[in-house]
Parts: structure tokens; sequence; C-alpha cells
């Protein structure tokens, strides 16, 4: 079954309909190294990169969340996902900028408000904060600090996001196209396999 999600983000530059994305070895990382695999990812549209990743190394452990619609119940809110490099301007699926610049990724969970009603099965995603601004890889940050630190991503009211649910992949790290637009990365977090939307438009 095709696995649906919230808010994916898109190259300004190459239009995620008809770009080929392509997935390679990155360097080394540029922030957090103490705390991310040093094995990398890049990602490529039209032989340009898009950008680059580089995960946690491992999750902290916490208790199995309760909450509704959570398809990742034992990440703790707020933990530290890894490093994120956009190397030219981008957008997010709502169309607020991400700047070129170096991110830190944290996992959190949309809210159930009208806002969300129905735009996913799951609310899990992951938060991108300018890593200048973000705190020490093992703190954990709640929904309202990391809404915060995220808007200085976009200088925009909402923050820059890229959805999260699990993958059942047997082959990783996996780059596949699904639907029309979205392209998926499906890669292991310490361990946790995840699926990822790294380039993408919304559909309306």
């Amino acid at each position: 079954m095709r696995v649906l999600f919230l808010l994916v983000t898109a190259l300004v530059a190459a239009p995620a309909g008809f770009a080929q994305y392509t997935i390679e070895g990155a360097g080394a990382p540029p922030a957090a190294a103490e705390a991310v695999d040093p094995a990398g990812l890049r990602i490529s549209a039209a032989g340009k990169p898009w950008c680059e990743l580089w995960f946690a190394a491992s999750l902290p452990a916490g208790p199995k969340s309760t909450e509704e619609s959570v398809s990742l119940p034992t990440i703790p809110h707020g933990a530290f996902l890894g490093i994120a490099r956009f190397p030219a301007q981008a957008q997010d699926r709502r169309g607020n900028p991400i700047k070129p610049g170096v991110y830190a990724m944290r996992y959190s969970l949309h809210p159930t408000d009208g806002n969300h009603m129905g735009v996913a099965p799951q609310r899990d995603f992951v938060v991108l904060i300018p890593v200048d601004k973000d705190k020490p890889p093992a703190e954990m940050l709640n929904y309202e600090a990391l809404m915060a630190l995220s808007r200085d991503t976009t200088g925009m009211p909402h923050p820059a996001i890229l959805s999260l649910a699990p993958s059942t992949e047997q082959k990783l790290p996996a780059l596949k196209k699904e639907a029309d637009h979205d392209w998926t990365l499906h890669v292991k977090i310490g361990g946790t396999p995840v699926a990822l939307i790294v380039a993408g438009k919304a559909e309306s």
C-alpha cells in the first residue's frame, strides 16, 4: 500500500513532477559530527545537488507514545534526527522558503486541530531548525520551542518540515518515486527504518 504523507519539500529550480532525483554518498557532516553517522547521503536533481543528509547515529529511548495517529511511537518528541544541508534556495510544500544553509532535524507531531484534520494518516514529521540556533543533540525540545526555532528557516509563521513515516523497504538506503510527484528516501535512523519525503509538491 502506498504511504501518504503530510508535507514535502520541493526543488525550486526543478519541479518535482519532472526532475529525476538520484542518491549518492556525501562528504563529512558540516555540524554535530559526534552525533551523526558520517556516511551521509547527497540527493541531486538533474545532476545538481539538492540536499545532503546525515542521520543520527542513535535515537534516544522513550516511553511508547499513546497519542492518536503516531506512526513512530518510540521516538521521543523533540529528538535529534540528524543534519540537513541545502546548497541553494528551496521551498516546502506550502511554498515557504528554505534558505541555503545547514539545519538540524528534530522529530515532532502535527497538532490535532482543525487546521490539520485529514491531511495524512500519520502525524509524524521532521522540523528543520537552523543549526546555529539548535540545542545540543541530546536535549529534547517541546512543540512550542521547535515551532519557534523552525520559523527562522522560513521567516514565515509556518515552520519548514518534512514528512516522516516507518519504512518497510528491505534494501536501505533507497530513493523511490511515489505517485506523480513525491520522492521518498528510505533509510535507517539509529537502526529505525523510516521513509522521508525529500522532494515533491502539493497536489493542490
